[in-house]
């Protein structure tokens, strides 16, 4: 049984190119916590013009579990995920209402505005220093984190998607400062998403 198992497994390991093996087996060490991990959910699979131009804002609301946050840390790190795929990407400088960034976007004829909020984080215990402060067990862990991100066409304020994004750091990562760094990776993957790659 287990010689028929192993090679079963050299089989297909010969039949997947190496990114293939590497995203496979990052995906489940990610599943089951020991590295990085994040899901994404899209209220739809639209796509946008290699060209358009995006604005990106953040609302004002404070994460619920961690509300230390940089104010604009979405906007910030969504922006530096989007410069690397959109040719034409603004950002506001601070947290704006949503009537206030679709006005924004449209005074700068921005195509696109993505909306973003830290809807949630939890910024587990991440040091020996740390854990010498507080002393509880509950407090050790991984970090957490939620984000909401509202993708609206500027021009007829119409809605094209609503993702949502849950990051979860993993134990080999166990020292990240905060929720804040499990950002980026995610709003990369949802850039290239908008623009119809995986």
């Amino acid at each position: 049984m287990r010689l028929g198992l192993a090679l079963m497994l050299v089989l297909l390991t010969g039949c997947m190119k190496p990114s293939e093996m590497t995203r496979q087996a990052g995906y489940y060490l990610g599943d089951v916590g020991v590295i990085d991990h994040y899901e994404i959910k899209r209220s739809s699979t639209w796509t946008l013009q290699s060209d358009s131009k995006l604005y990106i804002a953040q609302g004002h609301f404070l994460p619920i579990g961690d509300p230390y946050a940089r104010p604009n840390v979405v906007a910030e790190e969504a922006f530096a995920a989007a410069v690397e795929v959109f040719p034409i990407v603004r950002r506001a400088e601070q947290p704006l209402g949503l009537e206030e960034a679709l006005a924004e976007a449209r005074s700068y004829q921005y195509d696109y505005l993505l909306y973003t909020r830290f809807a949630s984080a939890e910024d587990a215990i991440g040091s020996p220093e740390q854990w010498e402060e507080s002393g509880r067990w509950e407090d050790l862990g991984v970090d957490r984190g939620v984000l909401h991100l509202i993708l609206m066409e500027v021009g007829t304020r119409h809605l094209v998607d609503f993702a949502s994004i849950k990051t979860r750091g993993g134990f080999v990562q166990f020292y990240k400062a905060s929720p804040q760094d499990l950002l980026r990776p995610p709003l990369r993957d949802y850039t290239l998403q908008l623009l119809g790659r995986h």
